[in-house]
């Protein structure tokens, strides 16, 4: 592509305006979240405070904010003012970085790789404006294609940073441009590759339906042009940009052998979902869901495949399933449905599987994991959205939730309950019960629908998110030891905080204010309710009272667990041989604690 046509007419003024002041709206907020920054509180009028903060270079930030439960805040974006003697020829979402920088605890490194991910995210931003459907059409559309739609992780400030991406692959991969795409496909050597798999589903089971008789005889045709035999080979899906910008140079010595070979596209076209690297089929809607490793840093972690979970996968797909199906209240009541990774691939680098303290981005290169497509799942009077789709706000102000509720003809006091009454059940269940949980952010919780009102949940990705309790409950005694060496145990208050942070902190938070923004639905009844569902489960299953305690979710405080701060100060841009995890700082008051006591406004 020459650079005169590159496309580039949504980079507007205006366009980049807008996006730099609603991030600057959203790091200012977030930061006070995490106490990165502690503004004066000048004054206090109606439920509205107003705040100053002055960086050391003098620059003045004053803007309003409604304080929130669980010690957050909401600031209005109009009412953000930034006094400076210097003329600001910058972002200013990178000035407020730059700001932060100098007061000492960031290093020049870890800021300079900060701007591009921010100036990254901002691109994508001013994409987002330029092509975003009103939430009244959103309501309408397909799961694949509402993915299209959202404007990323609303905790983290740097939720689109991409870095690996030019803007070429921006152009071609970013789910925001909604483009269809073909998988490309290689053959790997039995020596090298290995496949996994449930009990009852082999690997020609898997290329049946993933490919066409068509594509089959292409690679066929392929491999004896190279003088192999098919029989020694496996046939796998690999992200094209992950072969142009990884795999070529990492796989050369097993190129040049003929253990890898390179064989074209399938017939299928795919849609990327929010993840990047998961992709859904448009063509065969039943097929798998297709998750492929991308060596791309996106949010806190390089987005490949890690060796020992993609391995074990279809073993937590079993055991997790076996949960469901073997008990009565998940499967009959609740009617939760699980999106099995019921067969992988993967291929470990000979030379960095060898290497002690090898960064975990060359053990997560190259492999697949084939997930049951949701889409099986739904009933025909069934529609699913991603739970993160009912934070989405259109480019008129107007929030998707609020189109869902109005087309639903409930109140928003009845479809809260019923989307509480959908989501939390199944959770609490698995935590109690089971001493496991999934992580059930936005992106792993798929809401089903059923004439706009909230009817149950389907959950997912298993390779990178189920743990387990480090208590010695008799349920886990079935796991395998290779399930027990993968699986991160965690202590009572770490396994609690996959539900507390993952679904209260990292998306509630955020519902409940628009509720209370746009539909005058306080906060404190939003919460009320979530306390009385955990309420009434604990009610139900007096059996486990133990656990109740244990796992307490209705305690004062819990520790703040921190992720911008996680990338600013502690962990950076290191390259360690484990995943970052997010930063523990301080503590955090629990909503669900206050509201059982305070009386709501």
């Amino acid at each position: 592509m020459k650079i005169s046509e590159t496309p580039i007419q949504m980079l507007t003024e205006e366009n980049w305006k807008n996006a730099d002041h609603q991030l600057l709206a959203k790091m200012l907020q977030e930061f006070m979240y995490e106490e990165i920054i502690t503004p004066k509180l000048l004054s206090e009028t109606e439920n509205v405070q107003f705040y100053e903060w002055m960086d050391k270079t003098g620059t003045v930030y004053r803007f309003q904010a409604k304080s929130r439960l669980f010690n957050s805040f909401y600031v209005l974006p109009e009412s953000i003012e930034i006094i400076t003697t210097e003329v600001k020829d910058i972002p200013l979402s990178l000035v407020l970085l730059l700001g932060i920088q100098q007061e000492g605890n960031m290093t020049g490194s870890t800021a300079g790789h900060l701007v591009k991910e921010y100036l990254h995210t901002l691109v994508a931003d001013t994409h987002l404006q330029e092509r975003s459907k009103s939430s009244d059409e959103l309501t309408e559309l397909d799961y694949a294609e509402l993915e299209g739609e959202m404007k990323g992780h609303p905790w983290i400030t740097y939720n689109k940073g991409r870095i690996g991406f030019g803007y070429d692959d921006y152009i071609q991969y970013a789910p925001e441009l909604k483009k269809k795409v073909p998988l490309s496909w290689i053959a790997i050597h039995k020596d090298l590759g290995t496949f996994h798999s449930v009990e009852g589903l082999d690997y020609e089971h898997v290329m049946e339906q993933e490919l066409d008789e068509k594509a089959r005889q292409r690679f066929e045709i392929k491999l004896r042009a190279e003088k192999v035999q098919e029989k020694d080979y496996y046939f796998m899906p690999i992200h094209a940009w992950q072969w142009d910008r990884v795999i070529v140079s990492m796989f050369a010595s097993e190129i040049a052998s003929k253990e890898l070979i390179p064989l074209g596209e399938g017939e299928d076209e795919y849609l990327p979902q929010q993840s990047i690297r998961t992709f859904v089929n448009v063509t065969k809607k039943n097929k798998y869901h297709v998750k492929l490793p991308m060596s791309i840093l996106n949010t806190l972690v390089y987005r490949g495949l890690p060796s020992e979970r993609t391995v074990i996968a279809p073993e937590v797909t079993t055991f997790m399933k076996n949960i469901l199906e073997n008990d009565l209240f998940l499967k009959e009541e609740c009617r939760l449905g699980l999106l099995g990774e019921v067969a992988t691939m993967n291929v470990s680098h000979r030379t960095f599987s060898k290497l002690a303290g090898a960064p975990y981005q060359y053990l997560e290169m190259l492999g697949v994991v084939w997930r049951e497509s949701v889409y099986q799942e739904l009933q025909d009077d069934e529609h699913a959205i991603t739970l993160a789709a009912l934070l989405h706000v259109d480019h008129e102000g107007t929030p998707f939730i609020s189109k869902l509720v109005e087309k639903s003809g409930l109140t928003v006091e009845q479809w809260v309950n019923k989307l509480v009454k959908a989501i939390l059940p199944p959770l609490l269940h698995y935590l109690y019960q089971y001493g496991t949980v999934f992580s059930p952010h936005g992106q792993n919780t798929v809401l089903v629908l059923k004439n706009y009102r909230p009817e149950r949940t389907i959950m997912k990705d298993f390779v990178d998110d189920v743990n387990i309790s480090d208590q010695p409950f008799p349920e886990l005694s079935v796991l395998s030891p290779e399930l027990k060496k993968v699986l991160r145990s965690e202590p009572p208050e770490g396994l609690t905080q996959f539900i507390f942070t993952g679904l209260f902190i990292c998306h509630f938070r955020y519902l409940s204010n628009i509720l209370h923004e746009n539909e005058r639905f306080s906060e404190y009844r939003f919460w009320g309710i979530v306390r009385e569902e955990i309420l009434s489960y604990q009610r139900r299953f007096p059996h486990l009272e133990e656990r109740f305690k244990l796992f307490d979710l209705l305690r004062p405080t819990f520790t703040k667990l921190a992720l911008n701060r996680n990338r600013m100060f502690d962990y950076g841009y290191g390259d360690g041989d484990d995943r970052p995890h997010a930063s523990e700082y301080g503590k955090v008051s629990n909503a669900l604690y206050e509201v059982a006591s305070q009386t709501p406004i």
